[in-house]
């Protein structure tokens, strides 16, 4: 590369990662405030985006974004590769025009990832679009809830069939796509456009870093892990088509997946949704209170029980160190957009689901013992 028109090089994609980053300033100014993301973004742009993109990728069975993500990858350790070889050459401005580029790629990236999907973090709380206003809750309330959802998971489970408990991945992947559109047309707030659920090709590596699924932001494609206990694939599959719907935290897309989920007639889904909030719940009560959760422990059925263990010895089986590093990087992303409690986010759906409880059933309910199913 020529001296002079190297400078000249570095001259100009200086001033490209100022813009960049100016624009992404400008961005996050607009993120401030929800009430506007909400109106021209979250029901306005992203519409758009929905509509434009979900029936494209619809048409390929396999994950673009998953061939997205390994070119990216690849790409980033070519390159770093080479700025140490240029470094080490001592042809510092090949170098700094590679570093430049990559900056220039990553704020390429980020100002992507907000525009096409990112800025729905910073919306109203689906507590507040809901009307679930009143997201506090008492012990009684956790123990209440727990209780019912308990008693939930036991009769689903009872009711699953060995048919049921061998469905195949485009069963599930049907059953739960039914389910997003069911909802999705009775209710405005979980309006969604051409909902689609994809295996992803990225499953093996998955495994080791303890990631069950994820929303591919650039393709608008969600993706799940196809290996996991069967039990579990169908309330992820509606968790990640919730991120589709605009469903940002992941306390939000755990709510919205909990709602997709139980709103269907399909028996293995609605046990994977109860299977779930089940363990959620009762890790909120463990917290609060480790004699009422040893009582409602006893209450869960070995079925019920078996499935727990089953799914804690899958992941177990590839723990490693790879999880843990992924874990903190990802805690730290949901900490930078707006989701101060990082991965305890996650645990956060508990409150929505008392504060719906609470709306809707608590004056029904029976005051002794046993509650109905939900």
């Amino acid at each position: 590369m020529d001296y002079t028109y190297g400078k000249k090089l570095l001259l100009k994609r200086g001033i490209a990662i100022l813009a960049l980053a100016f624009l992404i300033y400008l961005l996050m100014l607009f993120a401030d405030y929800p009430q506007a993301v909400e109106k021209y973004y979250s029901q306005g742009v992203y519409t758009f985006i929905c509509r434009a993109l979900h029936p494209v990728f619809n048409i390929f069975p396999f994950s673009v974004g998953d061939i997205l993500y390994i070119f990216i990858i690849g790409f980033l350790i070519y390159t770093i590769v080479q700025i140490v070889k240029f470094a080490f050459k001592r042809n510092f401005v090949k170098s700094l025009g590679l570093i430049s580029g990559v900056i220039i790629g990553l704020e390429t990236g980020i100002l992507i990832f907000y525009l096409f999907w990112g800025l729905n973090y910073f919306r109203p709380s689906a507590a507040e679009r809901l009307k679930l206003t009143d997201t506090t809750f008492t012990l009684t309330d956790l123990q209440q809830v727990t209780t019912i959802l308990i008693d939930s998971a036991n009769a689903c489970r009872k009711r699953l069939t060995p048919a049921d408990l061998k469905q195949n991945n485009s069963a599930i992947y049907l059953s739960a796509i039914n389910a997003v559109k069911g909802l999705s047309q009775r209710s405005p707030v979980y309006k969604t456009y051409s909902p689609d659920i994809k295996p992803s090709l990225l499953t093996p590596v998955m495994n080791y870093i303890g990631t069950s699924g994820y929303y591919n932001p650039f393709t608008s494609e969600t993706q799940i892990n196809y290996q996991m206990p069967v039990f579990n694939r169908p309330f992820v599959a509606c968790h990640e088509m919730s991120h589709q719907m605009g469903f940002g935290a992941e306390d939000e897309a755990n709510f919205a997946g909990f709602m997709i989920a139980t709103s269907s007639n399909d028996r293995l889904l609605r046990y994977s949704a109860y299977h779930q909030a089940v363990g959620e719940f009762m890790f909120a009560m463990y917290e609060a209170d480790t004699v009422l959760h040893k009582q409602l422990k006893a209450s869960i059925s070995p079925a019920v029980k078996a499935d727990f263990k089953q799914e804690r010895l899958y992941w177990l089986s590839y723990q490693n160190k790879i999880d843990e590093i992924t874990g903190i990087f990802y805690d730290n992303f949901l900490k930078v957009n707006n989701q101060p409690a990082g991965l305890d986010t996650y645990n956060q759906m508990v409150a929505l689901v008392i504060a719906l409880y609470k709306k809707k059933h608590l004056q029904d309910q029976h005051v002794s013992g046993r509650s109905k199913s939900w």
